[in-house]
């Protein structure tokens, strides 16, 4: 058994300011001492990049800010190399939240083992992972049902173009937003939205207005900002709204003003819900027993993977300035 086994990882070295940079992140080595009882050794085969990483780069943050000199944490899905504990053995996958570096010698507690994977195992990371959960309790945080007229926002990123799909499944009429043409038309033509607008465009209301002429009953809000806005004009009485992020306004230094239209939330009589998906996670075995038989009669969702291959190994990138800085350390 080797004695000791050298590890990359990506550390934050300065807490970034707008934008984040190169300069802000660095690849160092790290030394792992080998399991001890009741531990495993766990390499890392995929890994996702997820937007609220962005936020916890923040010195004060919704939850414990990442810290500079330390290796990042985000999830992660691994295979089991050595084991000292019971129920874990080497070729064992599992998932994590010990992303961000190559090898990882954590407590059996703190390792998830995934019974009969799918392949490939980064399903277990999207649809089948937290990006998959933080749709299915966004949507059902407001009560989404069939005949419900949805809109969601960053509906090509890896939670909106879920939310949208399993808010069809319930059967009802869903919109979503993204930022290119070609995105436009994998929404409506791959992923089943009855519309789709690209808010690049430069007049997002009016393109919401065209293809939700009655309105809409819920908004999936991944985006926040003139997102919001628009959303907040064109529901209906007693819509609801699932906050689960708000990224176009993650690089900001200072808080960016809200929606001038929010006198609307009391005339219309709306509600507003946030979650964090972490809060979440005893809803993880319904969540997967509701889910997984649509992935495995091969629902949409289970083919849309953003996921990039390297000889060392891969990592699955949602949505986020993040990723670019991810590609570039590694």
């Amino acid at each position: 058994m080797t004695s000791t086994i050298t590890s990359s990882e990506i550390r934050l070295v300065s807490r970034p300011r707008g934008l984040p940079t190169l300069e802000n992140f660095e690849r160092a080595q790290s030394e792992l001492a080998p399991p001890r009882d009741g531990q495993v050794l766990v390499r890392n085969l995929y890994m996702s990049v997820d937007p609220y990483m962005r936020a916890r780069m923040h010195e004060e943050a919704y939850m414990p800010p990442f810290q500079p000199g330390q290796a990042l944490t985000g999830a992660a899905i691994g295979e089991v190399v050595q084991s000292q504990a019971s129920g874990l053995a080497p070729g064992d996958i599992v998932s994590s939240a010990y992303g961000w570096r190559e090898y990882f010698v954590a407590d059996a507690a703190d390792v998830r083992r995934i019974d009969r994977p799918f392949q490939p195992v980064s399903t277990h990371l999207g649809v089948l992972g937290g990006t998959g959960l933080s749709a299915w309790v966004g949507l059902n945080l407001v009560d989404v049902k069939a005949g419900d007229r949805v809109f969601v926002s960053g509906a090509a990123g890896a939670v909106g173009s879920i939310a949208g799909q399993l808010a069809r499944l319930r059967g009802c009429f869903v919109v979503g937003s993204a930022g290119s043409a070609a995105k436009v038309r994998m929404l409506r033509d791959e992923l089943g939205f009855d519309a789709a607008v690209n808010y690049r465009n430069g007049d997002l209301l009016g393109e919401l207005k065209a293809a939700a002429p009655e309105g809409i009953d819920v908004y999936f809000d991944n985006v926040g900002g003139e997102h919001l806005e628009a959303a907040i004009s064109i529901m209906r009485p007693h819509g609801r709204i699932s906050a689960c992020g708000a990224i176009s306004t993650y690089n900001d230094e200072r808080p960016s003003p809200g929606p001038r239209n929010l006198f609307e939330i009391v005339t219309k009589r709306l509600t507003i819900r946030g979650f964090i998906v972490l809060d979440s996670l005893d809803q993880m075995p319904r969540f997967l027993a509701e889910v997984t038989p649509l992935v495995a009669a091969g629902s949409s969702f289970a083919k849309r993977r953003s996921s990039r291959g390297s000889t060392a190994h891969r990592r699955h990138s949602s949505t986020c300035c993040a990723a670019a800085m991810w590609e570039r350390c590694w």
